[in-house]
C-alpha cells in the first residue's frame, strides 16, 4: 500500500507534463507521422526520469529543494539574485500556459457535453482554486495519481483499440528517424514532457523522503506517464492531419470505434487539461516560497502565489484570448531557465559539500544527465530563437540551423562543465 500511495504521490509529475500541449503535439505526431516518431516520446521520458531523479536526490540529501540550493549557491556572490530570476521565470512560464490549461480542461468537457466553454473553465478554476486553498502538496498530489489513472486508462484504451501492428510500435520506438517537416514536432514532443517548473515541483515533493522508494517510484510514475503519452500518439494515427482538431481526433475515433471511444478521448483530454491547471500553479507556489524571505510563512506564499497563476491563466480563459505577449516573453526566459537548472542540477549533484560522499552521482548517472542536458540546450535554443523570431516578426531560420546552434553552443559548454563538476567532487 505504501508503494501504491508513492507511486501515486508522483505521478503528479506526470500530470504537470501531460496537459492539453502535449495532448495537441501527440496526437498530431500520430496524425502527421504515425508511429516513427515514438523514439522522441521514449528518449524524453528517459530524459525526464534522469532530471527528475537528480533533483529529488538533492532534496532528500541535502535537505534543501531545488530553490533553496540556487539560494544556498548564489547567497553572498554578486549574482545573488539568479534563484530570484529562475523563480521568476517559473512563475511567468505557468502564468502564461494556465489559460492552455483550463480551455484544455474545458475543450475536454465540451467533446462529451454540450455546454458554452466559458461556463465549463469557470466551474474548472474554481475546482482547481478550492484544491489550493484546502489541499496540501501532497494531498493534492495523491489526487492528481488518480486523474492520472482516469487519463491513462482513456487514453491507452483508445491506443489499444486502434490496433496498431506490435512491429510498427516496436520500430518507431527504438529506431530515431526525422521524416522531412517533422523537426518542429520531434522537438516539441521532448519540450513538452521535459519541462523547467517540473523540476521545482518534483523537488518540493522530495522533501523528508527515502532516497530508494523515491528512485522506484518515480520510475513507475514517469515511466507511466511516457507510456500515456505514447498512447496519445498512437490514438492520434486514426485522426487528420490537416486540419487538426481536438475534434477530428473524437470524430474519427467515433467513426471507427463508436460514439463511446471518442467519449474515451474527451475523458482524457479534460483530465490533462484539469491536472496541468493544478500542477502549474502549484508548481508556481511551490518554486515562490523556497526562495521566500526568512520569517515569511512558507504556506502563505505558496498559496499567494498558486492563486495569483491560476486567476491570470482564469481570465484569458474566460475571455477565450491567449496572452501571445507573455507566452512569447515566458518561451524566451524558460527556453534560458531549462538548461540553466539542467546544468545546475548536474553539478550540484556532483557537489560533495552539498549532497555529501552517498549521493553524489556515479559515472552512469553523470552520463544519463549529461546526455539530458544536451537535451535541454537544444529545446532551450529552439524556445529562445523561435520567440526572438516571433517578436521580431521575422521567419524563424530551418530547424536543422537551430539544432546546429544549439550543439554548437553545447560542445563549448560541455568541456568547462565536466571540469566544475570534478572541482565540486573534490
Amino acid at each position: 500500500m505504501r508503494r501504491i500511495a508513492a507511486v501515486l504521490l508522483w505521478s503528479a509529475l506526470s500530470a504537470a507534463f501531460i496537459g492539453p500541449g502535449t495532448v495537441t503535439t501527440a496526437a498530431r505526431a500520430g496524425a502527421s507521422f504515425r508511429l516513427e516518431l515514438l523514439w522522441a516520446l521514449l528518449f524524453s521520458t528517459i530524459t525526464c526520469w534522469a532530471l527528475q531523479e537528480s533533483a529529488a536526490r538533492l532534496t532528500i540529501a541535502s535537505g534543501k529543494t531545488l530553490g533553496e540550493a540556487l539560494v544556498w549557491r548564489f547567497a553572498g556572490t554578486t549574482a545573488a539574485f539568479v534563484p530570484w530570476l529562475a523563480v521568476g521565470a517559473v512563475v511567468l512560464g505557468c502564468a502564461a500556459y494556465q489559460a492552455g490549461n483550463i480551455l484544455g480542461a474545458a475543450a475536454g468537457a465540451g467533446l462529451a457535453v454540450a455546454a458554452p466553454v466559458r461556463l465549463t473553465a469557470a466551474a474548472c478554476g474554481l475546482a482547481v482554486g478550492a484544491g489550493l486553498v484546502f489541499g496540501t502538496p501532497r494531498a493534492l498530489a495523491l489526487l492528481l495519481g488518480v486523474v492520472v489513472a482516469l487519463m491513462g486508462v482513456a487514453f491507452v484504451v483508445g491506443a489499444a483499440l486502434t490496433a496498431p501492428s506490435p512491429g510498427e510500435i516496436l520500430a518507431g520506438s527504438v529506431v530515431p528517424r526525422a521524416p522531412r517537416g517533422s523537426g518542429t514536432l520531434i522537438l516539441g514532443l521532448i519540450g513538452t514532457t521535459v519541462v523547467p517548473y517540473n523540476l521545482f515541483l518534483g523537488s518540493g515533493l522530495a522533501r523528508g523522503r527515502d532516497l530508494g522508494e523515491t528512485r522506484a517510484a518515480l520510475g513507475t510514475a514517469i515511466g507511466g506517464g511516457g507510456l500515456i503519452s505514447m498512447a496519445i500518439l498512437v490514438v492520434g494515427t486514426g485522426a487528420s492531419a490537416s486540419p487538426f482538431s481536438f475534434a477530428s481526433v473524437a470524430d474519427s475515433l467515433e467513426l471507427r470505434l463508436g460514439a463511446w471511444a471518442g467519449g474515451l478521448f474527451a475523458t482524457g483530454l479534460f483530465a490533462a487539461g484539469l491536472s496541468s491547471a493544478l500542477t502549474a500553479p502549484l508548481a508556481a507556489g511551490l518554486a515562490a516560497a523556497s526562495v521566500r524571505r526568512a520569517g515569511r510563512p512558507e504556506h502563505r506564499t505558496r498559496t499567494v502565489v498558486a492563486l495569483a497563476v491560476l486567476a491570470f491563466g482564469l481570465l484569458f480563459g474566460l475571455a477565450e484570448v491567449k496572452p501571445i505577449p507573455v507566452i512569447l516573453l515566458a518561451q524566451a526566459v524558460n527556453g534560458l531557465l531549462l538548461p540553466f537548472v539542467a546544468v545546475f542540477l548536474l553539478l550540484a549533484v556532483n557537489d560533495r559539500a552539498l549532497v555529501g560522499d552517498g549521493a553524489l552521482s556515479g559515472a552512469l548517472a553523470n552520463t544519463v544527465c549529461g546526455i539530458a542536458v544536451l537535451a535541454t540546450f537544444v529545446i532551450g535554443a529552439r524556445a529562445l530563437l523561435l520567440a526572438a523570431f516571433a517578436a521580431l516578426g521575422r521567419t524563424a531560420p530551418g530547424e536543422d540551423w537551430i539544432v546546429a546552434a544549439a550543439l554548437a553552443a553545447a560542445a563549448a559548454l560541455g568541456w568547462p562543465i565536466i571540469l566544475q563538476a570534478r572541482r565540486l567532487r573534490g
